[in-house]
């Protein structure tokens, strides 16, 4: 049964979670603080002033927001951080739009996608953060997040991910969080791997708490409620009157995505567009395969995609990336861009873009070009981290390939950005998205022991999916509740 998280359903867990963060000084931020960080207390934010972004302290809980001041420590809040890309850069006409992630605690939203699995189960009853530990099984960063939260929210936490992720994932997860760490067998797309691991801690050790990304609608509902809202108010600022054409996202955990169907209530006419790797293009092509743009990607399809919600389908080289990759954060890269008519303010920010935000950048020019869409269309997507989050993988590609120099970034910027061609697309029929919900199938009952009942639900319901995106309503209800029993707001 598709669980509901709208009550209490163990006081005694639930008490000893409002023990737990009353001696610890937790407290926990509404959704709606989180779309709207004005409505925080000025006792908070007169404290955050002195709190770094990255800080191990409880009210970071307050900074999971896209809101946060573009600053290391002391930040409090401001407009959506959000960048827009040139005609000279993206050679298209449309304008394209990138939500910043670096911002973030932790350097990414998944630290969001994070909260929004964690936090309704406190607030219900459904973990003891002073006996369980909850287990992040993930490709990237959301077991960072989730590990950082759980930190922040006074419980101990278990990463899963496989044994070729970055260098940089696993020295912060054991040495700055403390978090158990897990490497399971391959790469990113090795998420079956993980599954067998978390079926393994299923039976050995019942005090362990899965958190699966993949299958928790918190995930999605976050990015429904927080995200979907924060690209609303990046385009209701832009000015003269455009088009809100297109929202791109990497299908991934399929989390961010449903922004997409938060965007279809406001914009009925909008592309809702999924990426995914060329290397394994599993929505595209049922295909498979090891690929290297980390975050997104994962030979399934994950239980939480509204896939009814998605137009189209793009596939993007990960060799692109990693050249693109290269071409945005070497000296020699961004003096090319500069010099081909990029403006200096835009050349020396894309360091903002991590892999995953290159190759939505590169899924954004394809949907522009596709759709044949003109400079009064608006394609917003996300760059979920920054480069910071690859700076081990930068240092390997200059030992395989040599010094970067003007001349490859000539040939990177002409054949992979303004040569990006439509090719590697598919515009999605009805049967065509019936066809990929059926793949949930394969994964989610034969091997996840989901029910047959509940995977037809989730396509013939026609009230299931904004019922479980927008269960940020009840929940910020109970956190009210939980925090006024926990008491510390009343007494700051």
């Amino acid at each position: 049964m598709i669980e509901i998280f709208d009550r209490v359903t163990n006081l005694k867990v639930f008490e000893n979670a409002v023990k737990r963060f009353r001696e610890k000084g937790i407290i926990l931020p509404t959704f709606h603080q989180q779309q709207n960080p004005e409505l925080i207390p000025d006792k908070i934010k007169e404290r955050l002033k002195v709190i770094g972004l990255w800080d191990i302290n409880p009210l970071n809980l307050f900074r999971i927001t896209w809101k946060n001041e573009p600053k290391e420590k002391g930040g409090l809040f401001g407009p959506v951080n959000y960048m827009e890309l040139p005609k000279e850069l993206t050679g298209v006409n449309a304008r394209v739009l990138l939500l910043v992630g670096k911002w973030f605690p932790t350097g990414a939203h998944k630290v969001g996608a994070a909260y929004g699995c964690l936090a309704p189960r406190i607030i219900t009853g459904g973990f003891d953060p002073t006996t369980q530990k909850a287990v992040w099984p993930s490709t990237g960063n959301y077991c960072r997040g989730g590990a950082f939260d759980s930190k922040l929210m006074g419980t101990e936490s278990v990463a899963i991910l496989p044994e070729e992720m970055s260098r940089e994932r696993f020295t912060w997860l054991r040495d700055y969080v403390g978090s158990e760490v897990i490497a399971t067998p391959g790469c990113e797309s090795n998420v079956k791997e993980i599954y067998d691991k978390c079926w393994e801690i299923r039976r050995t050790k019942p005090d362990y708490v899965i958190f699966n990304q993949f299958d928790e609608f918190g995930n999605a509902a976050w990015h429904y409620t927080i995200t979907g809202k924060a690209i609303k108010e990046v385009f209701d600022g832009l000015a003269g009157h455009p088009n809100l054409a297109a929202f791109v996202s990497a299908t991934g955990s399929a989390g961010t995505i449903a922004a997409g169907d938060y965007l279809r209530t406001i914009a009925p006419h909008i592309k809702v567009v999924a990426s995914e790797a060329k290397q394994c293009p599993t929505i595209l092509l049922n295909g498979f395969g090891g690929h290297r743009i980390e975050g997104i990607g994962d030979k399934h399809v994950p239980w939480i995609h509204n896939v009814k919600n998605t137009d189209a389908i793009v596939a993007i080289d990960d060799e692109d990336c990693m050249r693109i990759f290269r071409l945005f954060n070497e000296p020699e890269g961004i003096k090319y861009l500069i010099e081909s008519g990029v403006p200096s303010e835009i050349a020396n920010n894309l360091n903002l873009l991590g892999i995953s935000g290159i190759s939505n950048m590169l899924s954004a020019i394809k949907t522009a070009k596709f759709y044949e869409m003109n400079s009064d269309d608006v394609i917003i997507t996300v760059a979920t981290d920054s480069s910071e989050m690859y700076s081990s993988r930068l240092d390997e590609l200059r030992d395989v390939r040599g010094t970067y120099s003007q001349t490859q970034a000539v040939k990177d910027f002409e054949k992979c950005v303004l040569a990006t061609t439509t090719d590697w697309m598919k515009e999605l029929t009805y049967y065509d998205r019936k066809a990929i919900h059926n793949l949930k199938y394969f994964t989610w009952v034969e091997q996840q022991g989901k029910e047959i009942d509940d995977l037809n639900m989730l396509w013939y319901d026609r009230e299931i999916w904004p019922k479980l995106f927008s269960q940020s309503t009840r929940w910020d209800e109970l956190i009210e509740d939980f925090n006024e029993r926990v008491g510390l707001l009343k007494s700051m």
